[in-house]
């Protein structure tokens, strides 16, 4: 899957959790609160970001610290998505060997490009769709942060710096530190990859600005979770996916390989002028 349309995946993911935020309930989350979502999740939640804003100095930082703690559960599954990641893009040229040797967009073209696909991903050992299981992760714990934020009234009324955890933020603060990390992380992101078409470009503006726009109409706790979990993300790709590093590696490769050839080049040169002797 290309990272332009993961990209798309994830909006949608995103666009997704706004509508459901809209359809959840509003009624106040108790010890009496029924079903497993509201009384083992929701609850739960609540209960776990009241205890570390009590022992860690306000709700804000109960907040930042649950988030670090979500952000390093889910590690190993972002570190995972990291590897497929730098594996899909190694693959991007063989990708569009395949694309044309099969131009065709007949059905039965399409099923040989897809075969032709499916087996390169298999013998790199690649998943094209692990880079949604973070995605996956991360919709339901910002679902259950946002029903713990609104339907605790404790957390609802709570303050951080100048912000009202239940409201959005009035000064546009965080919903540009959301837009400005998410800018970041995808920019860090696209430069490891050997060849950018439009469409990723493109994205590397577009996500940005609808996470500034969304993150408006979202409640400053969320926002906050946004902010803190993407500049977490931004650390995480300069350590497992440096593009820095990533293209450096990259050229020495391309480089040891050009000076293969043409050391390869020279001794045929060499055996045929032995061979005209």
């Amino acid at each position: 899957m290309r990272k332009g349309h993961k990209k798309i995946l994830s909006l949608a993911g995103i666009m997704s959790l706004a509508v459901f935020l809209a359809a959840c309930s509003n009624s106040p989350i108790t010890s009496h609160s029924t079903g497993f979502w509201d009384h083992y999740i929701i609850y739960n939640c609540s209960r776990f970001i009241i205890w570390l804003s009590n022992n860690f100095g306000g709700y804000g930082m109960g907040i930042i610290i649950f988030t670090i703690i979500v952000r390093i559960i889910i590690l190993p599954l972002m570190v995972y998505q990291t590897k497929m990641s730098v594996k899909m893009q190694e693959l991007t040229p063989q990708l569009k060997e395949i694309q044309k040797k099969y131009p065709g967009r007949d059905r039965e073209s399409l099923e040989k490009m897809q075969a032709a696909q499916q087996k390169l991903y298999k013998d790199a050992g690649v998943h094209p769709f692990a880079s949604m299981l973070p995605l996956l992760v991360q919709l339901p714990v910002m679902w259950a942060l946002y029903q713990a934020i609104w339907r605790t009234h404790v957390l609802r009324s709570g303050s951080f710096l100048w912000l009202q955890l239940g409201h959005n933020d009035p000064y546009y603060v965080l919903p540009i530190l959301a837009a400005l990390f998410t800018f970041i992380s995808s920019w860090l992101s696209m430069a490891s990859m050997p060849e950018q078409n439009a469409m990723t470009k493109s994205m590397t503006w577009f996500m940005p600005i609808m996470v500034f726009f969304m993150a408006l109409g979202f409640s400053s706790a969320i926002t906050l979770y946004w902010v803190v979990s993407n500049a977490f993300q931004v650390l995480q790709v300069l350590i497992f996916q440096n593009p820095f590093k990533i293209r450096r590696e990259r050229e020495e490769k391309q480089a040891a390989e050009r000076r293969h050839r043409n050391k390869i080049a020279k001794a045929k040169r060499k055996a045929y002028r032995s061979k005209r002797k």
